[in-house]
This record gives C-alpha cells, structure tokens and sequence, in this order.
C-alpha cells in the first residue's frame, strides 16, 4: 500500500510507543524516540513509521514528501484539562491579585468566579463560540490537536447545557477535536448558599438530558474544603455514571479531601491538581489506571505550592499535564510553556514530560486507542518543532517552537 505523504527526514520522531524499560528508568520515562525518522500517512491514519531511509514500497508518484529538516516531530498535544468556554476575563482583578487581597474578598465584591459566571450567563452561543474559536487558534498554533473543555461557569441549567452546545458545536468548526465534559459541580451559586442540596439536585437533574443530546462524555466535581465534600461529590460521581458519563475530578488541589482516593476507587479516567495529595492518595493512584493530571500553570500563576510530580512519579504514578486554561487561575494557552514549567518546577525529565502530553493524556480522556503516540492505524496528529531534541524545546521557555501541526493527516497550522 502507497503513502498519501511522507515526512522523512526527521532528526527525532518522539513516537511516545511504550518500550521495555532499561534499567533505573521510570515508566514515566518509557518512551520510543528513533533518529533520522520518518512517518508515512494514509487518508487521515498513520500507515507506517521508522528510522533510516524510507521504503521504496511506501512511495507512489502521487505521494506528497515533506523534508523535515533534521526537525524533532512528536504526537500532537493534548490539553487535557481545561475550562475553555466561558464569557468575560479578570484582568481587573489582576493588581488586587499581585498584591495579596485575598480571594474571599475580591469574591465579596462580585469578582473572581462569580464574574466569570455572570459574564458566561450574559454571552449568547454565538459570542462564547467566537471567544472559544479565538482560544482554539491559539492553542493550535503551540501544537495542541486535542482538548478537553468543560462546562461550569454557568451553574444554572441554561448557561451549563450553552456551554455544552458550544463544544458540540466546536468540534465541526475548526480544527481541534473537543472533549466535552459536563461540570455543573463547579461551585455553589450565591443564590443557593443556604441550600446546597437543591443546587445539586438542579444540576443532577441535567443528566438525562446531556445523555439524549450526547452533550458530555465526562462528568466531573470540585471536590475541596469549601466547594463539595468527598460524600457530596461521591454521590454525584455514582449518578453520573448511571448516565454512562466517565469520570475524571478536581482533586485535593487546596487541602487534602482524599479526592485522589475516591477517584481509585470508583476507577475515574483522572485525577486533576494534586497539590495537596497524602502519601496515601500517591500509594492509592500507584499502578492505578487513574491519570495524575497536574496543572503546574495554576501554581505559578497564584504562587502556590507546586504537585509532588517527582514524588508520584518515583512511586509508580502515571503522569499528564494540563494548562487549566481559564480566566481565573491560569488565563494561558501556551501548553509548551506548561511543559517548560514542569521541567523547571516539578523537575520533571524531558521523556516524562513529552509522555504527559501525549500518551498519558490521551488515557486521561479515553482516547489512547486513537491519539496520543505515532503508531500504525492512529489519528495522523503530529507536530512538527523547529528544533533539533527535545531537550532544546524545553531549555529555551517563553517562545513558541512550533513549526507545523497536523490533524487527521492534513496540514492545519504552519509558522
């Protein structure tokens, strides 16, 4: 069988393929790299790859040949976590921020989430989607193929299934596909203060509906000291799961709530921040099939402590990352600067981190199967960076190294 194209030429092709682990490295470390690579693309599948000169049986006269140019090429990236829909920003809040007025106060007065929930319930769909669009083309340009974005600034019926009609309908105008998940379990709204039972029931109530229009495919909960408790947000989860929604929860990101525990034993897809996580969360989620999703974005933004990457990784923790982008905490795109961030701070290997993107990512939204590491019959998503190793792509932060992204094998972005 013939290519449709073939990038050759590559001076590293990050496949993200699991190998057999050498000694004294990490599974976390477990990633196929292969020198002066190439890949070969049929319709919008992966059809072939390897090292050295291509095979002459891969090529026909009608087959496209693109010279990556000593390039490094990996799997396109994977924003696994993030609250992309949403109306507003917080810039105003910004000084008050920097200079220590605490959350609760700017809270008082109207600002922090209640703003954004406020702006979010004034946007038409039109309006968020365009916002969306903007984020997206953003996003795409660093090398991220795939996103997961999740509803929660509307915490009323209307403005969450808005939220949800928006990423339905992001994932037929523009590039990047759209993981939707449903998260009415954002935060209590002032207007349900003095009863929290009635707010949880009003957006449990959302479920048969999600299900019949196929709004979501993950429910998530922030569960924190505060927000929802462990019991509040285990009742949640197992009425979700009725509705065939999968699992993934904002976990012990401020004070341990035991949430990385509760998402092993009700074998969630991820478990998200992880700040404040116990030696008992890490021995919980230790060759569990539950992802650590760490937002090391958020940390940097608000000056908080950073998650115990090295630590979870050392005992066996599978591993993503996620920018978190959102208008609050971490109002950034930029995943390859997440990744700069996770080297820096959470001394993260480049190995470690190029598989956090990539392959633990994609398990972190069912998608492994499909996306998430170069390997016959996947998705044809690559990206193409203007450097040599991977190394470089990490040590030289702040700036965008992508050269071009493709999706479903066709070129959508180039620098």
């Amino acid at each position: 069988m013939n290519a449709d194209l073939i990038v050759y030429n590559i001076g590293q092709l990050v496949t993200g393929r699991e190998l057999s682990l050498k000694d004294g490295e990490s599974s976390m470390e477990n990633i196929e790299i292969l020198e002066n690579g190439y890949i070969a693309i049929s319709g919008n599948e992966i059809m072939a790859f390897g090292a050295g000169e291509v095979p002459s049986k891969l090529v026909k006269f009608t087959t496209k040949l693109l010279d990556a140019e000593g390039c490094v090429v990996t799997p396109g990236l994977i924003d696994s976590h993030t609250h992309l829909v949403h109306g507003g920003s917080r810039e105003n809040e910004f000084l008050d921020k920097i200079q220590g007025v605490p959350y609760l106060d700017i809270l008082e007065r109207g600002g922090g989430i209640l703003s954004t929930v406020k702006a979010t319930r004034e946007a038409t769909e039109d309006e968020l989607l365009d916002k969306a669009k903007k984020t997206l083309r953003t996003m795409l340009s660093l090398g991220v193929t795939t996103v997961e974005s999740k509803s929660g600034y509307g915490l009323d019926s209307e403005t969450e299934l808005k939220q949800l009609k928006v990423n339905e309908r992001l994932n037929h105008e523009q590039e990047i596909e759209i993981v939707s998940t449903f998260m009415g379990a954002h935060a209590v709204p002032k207007e349900y203060e003095n009863n929290r039972e009635e707010f949880i029931k009003k957006m449990l109530d959302l479920l048969p509906i999600i299900k019949e229009r196929k709004l979501a495919e993950f429910f998530d909960v922030f569960c924190e000291k505060g927000v929802f408790t462990t019991e509040e947000s285990k009742k949640m989860f197992k009425e979700a799961k009725k509705y065939g929604l999968k699992l993934r929860i904002h976990a012990d990101e401020i004070e341990n709530t035991k949430g990385a525990e509760l998402a092993k034993e009700l074998h969630m897809y991820s478990a998200d921040h992880l700040m404040a996580i116990s030696d008992e969360g890490i021995k919980a989620l230790k060759n569990s099939k539950v992802i650590a999703n760490l937002l090391p974005g958020t940390s940097f933004s608000l000056g908080k402590e950073y998650a115990p990457a090295r630590k979870m990784i050392d005992n066996g923790v599978q591993v993503a990352l996620s920018t978190d982008y959102n208008p609050g905490s971490c109002p950034t795109e930029n995943l390859q600067l997440i990744m700069q961030i996770a080297a820096l701070k959470l001394k993260m290997r480049p190995k470690e981190i190029f598989k956090a993107v990539t392959l633990n990512a994609a398990r972190s939204i069912g998608r492994e199967k499909k996306i998430g590491s170069i390997e016959e019959g996947k998705k044809a998503d690559f990206v193409i960076f203007d450097a040599k190793n991977i190394e470089y792509i990490l040590y030289r932060f702040g700036v965008n190294h992508t050269k071009q992204v493709f999706k479903n094998g066709c070129l959508v972005y180039k620098k």
